[in-house]
């Protein structure tokens, strides 16, 4: 598969819930070009099949003609073993090709739709961190599922499927015409009108369609967010409000759904109908010419089957228009995620890391997730190897924006993020991320084994490394009492185990990871203060010999920092240790007063 680019703009992937207009020529070419010629031969092998059936279809009419002339007037004998085995040839054949061609038509759809898959995941695997935390994932869980397979509609069932009935509605028209040139041209005298009418479906077609797709991706969000706040949902009683919100969303999707049915329902009729009228018209027209003897038996029967069997692949295009526009909707909004710019740019000349000490440095940084509005706003920070810095303050103050910068999640619009005096910006993604080791205050974990979950980023890791992490986190002990150790899934988001427990295992896979540089958002303030004190033992077995930046709302953990900066309003306001900061009476000890009166008054209710 081709390597795609990885971090996906806001602005960008804007449109992709509602296309207002359909390049559909484009949109085909680019499908054909990217998905389908790669895989030519089996293209090849499929049209090949398409012409033998188109051919084999257009050989019947002949073959009843003769039967007609050749039997039932002209009396010959001969012909009557010699055209019934060239019947049974012709439908085995035509068989045969049938079969080739559907298997190869499904081979490329269903290819396009994995290779779709792909590159939907590994786009949004690498995404822009604030881009995904705007957009519901239901949402894109929606595109990754529904309009992939949506796209092959407009891939395989409908150029493959096209260029099935297009051929043999070609080689039937001529087998007409070849019979009589005036009595084939009647019996397809009604088809420019469907086509004219099929058209007018078009735009009523774009409208439904299109709220199909985001009705199916808000079922999804609602769907997810009851599913994740299910306690929440309960507790407050809203079961029937989110039910009916459901009911609202599925109403809305089935009006669209139904729409876009009655649309692609009309045009088998209309085929029908007009195909109906050709019929008719040739066989008005050649009863009137063969009473006049100027039309033979098998001319007319030939004209009239040829005209019964194009009936089929006529119905089968008057409705590929539909199947290919909803196609065409969801390839717009596929490819909308695939082409969005990227936030992070790898440059060409970057080099990997060389991080020895681990040293930090901000150098003038600023940035803005919106334009005008910083989070970060010229800071300048100093973080020797081996220093744990805290990072505290009011909420929104620009903490957790500092941390993503350190990561190379965002790029600073102003001012460089040094690591061992290396500009990130410089350097190759991965080793930026390799130079590190990140505990968040919900430890996320996979729904695998504890094994992999510790192993996670450090799969090369042996057994023996794995345990160690472990027993360094104080985590082997409780591992060891799970129904198969080491071996035991975890359950989604590591259901299955506690919040102490969980985060233990995640700082098994920092202390495995051995990266020089550890970055703490808050790892300990979701816990209890049992489940606390052992973390923080834990911590002080991973912070041996690390730089740690860390953020921290409970002042006691940050304590014991070589330096506290206070950030708010993404400055630091101030910096020092805890005792410096106290003694200048400034937002720093405001916030240890607030702190320490809340301790005491939880205390006092504890207490009765």
């Amino acid at each position: 598969m081709t390597s795609i680019r990885s971090d996906i703009s806001p602005a960008a992937a804007a449109d992709w819930g509602a296309p207002s207009e359909i390049d559909s020529f484009g949109l085909l070419r680019r499908i054909f070009r990217s998905y389908l010629a790669p895989r030519w031969k089996v293209l090849a092998l499929s049209i090949g099949s398409m012409i033998l059936v188109a051919a084999t279809t257009s050989l019947l009419p002949i073959l009843l003609q003769s039967v007609a002339d050749d039997i039932f007037d002209a009396r010959d004998e001969r012909m009557l073993y010699l055209l019934p085995p060239a019947i049974v040839i012709v439908f085995v054949v035509r068989s045969l090709a049938d079969y080739v061609a559907r298997v190869s038509e499904a081979s490329i759809g269903n290819r396009l739709v994995a290779d779709l898959r792909g590159q939907l995941f590994e786009k949004l695997a690498g995404a822009d961190l604030g881009y995904l935390q705007r957009t519901h994932s239901a949402k894109f869980i929606s595109v990754f599922m529904t309009d992939a397979q949506v796209v092959n509609s407009a891939a395989a069932q409908t150029l493959t499927a096209f260029a099935s009935s297009a051929l043999q509605v070609v080689f039937l028209a001529g087998t007409m015409l070849m019979f009589d040139p005036l009595l084939g041209t009647i019996a397809l005298g009604a088809l420019p009108f469907g086509v004219l009418l099929l058209r007018r479906q078009r735009s009523q077609m774009t409208s439904s369609v299109n709220r199909t797709l985001q009705g199916t991706g808000d079922l999804s969000s609602i769907v997810s967010q009851t599913l994740q706040g299910i306690r929440v949902v309960k507790a407050y009683d809203r079961e029937a409000a989110m039910t009916g919100r459901a009911r609202a969303i599925i109403d809305r999707t089935f009006d669209s759904i139904m729409q876009t049915t009655r649309m692609r329902a009309m045009s088998g009729p209309v085929a029908e109908s007009l195909a109906g009228i050709g019929i008719a018209a040739a066989i008005f027209y050649g009863g009137v010419q063969g009473l006049k003897g100027g039309l033979s038996d098998g001319d007319f029967m030939g004209v009239i089957a040829a005209a019964l069997l194009m009936y089929r692949p006529l119905k089968s295009l008057a409705g590929i228009q539909n199947v290919l526009y909803e196609g065409l909707i969801a390839a717009k909004r596929v490819f909308a995620i695939l082409d969005a710019d990227p936030n992070v740019v790898e440059k060409p000349a970057a080099r990997p890391l060389v991080v020895t000490g681990g040293a930090i440095k901000f150098e003038n940084v600023s940035f803005s997730y919106e334009h005008g509005k910083p989070v970060v706003d010229r800071v300048t920070l100093d973080i020797p190897p081996g220093h744990k810095v805290a990072l505290v303050g009011p909420s929104g103050g620009g903490k957790s924006t500092l941390m993503n910068l350190v990561l190379r999640f965002y790029d600073p619009e102003i001012g460089r993020v040094l690591i061992d005096g290396q500009d990130v910006g410089e350097a190759t993604v991965a080793s930026v991320r390799k130079a590190s080791a990140l505990l968040t205050q919900e430890p996320v974990l996979f729904d695998d084994t504890v094994r992999s979950n510790i192993a996670y980023g450090s799969e090369e890791a042996s057994e023996e490394a794995i345990i160690a992490s472990a027993k360094a986190a104080d985590a082997h002990e409780f591992i060891m009492r799970l129904p198969l150790g080491y071996e035991t899934r975890v359950g989604e988001g590591g259901g299955l185990l506690s919040g102490g427990q969980k985060q233990r295992i995640a700082i098994a896979r920092a202390m495995l990871r051995d990266a020089p540089i550890l970055l703490l958002d808050e790892p300990t303030s979701a816990l209890d203060a049992e489940a606390e004190a052992r973390i923080q033992s834990a911590l002080a077995n991973l912070f041996g010999g690390r730089t740690v930046l860390m953020i921290a709302h409970r002042l006691s953990t940050v304590k014991k920092a070589d330096l506290i900066c206070v950030v708010d309003k993404g400055r630091i306001v101030e910096s020092g240790t805890h005792d410096e900061l106290v003694a200048r009476d400034g937002l720093y000890a405001n916030l240890n007063r607030t702190q320490l009166l809340g301790e005491q008054s939880a205390r006092e209710e504890a207490t009765g």
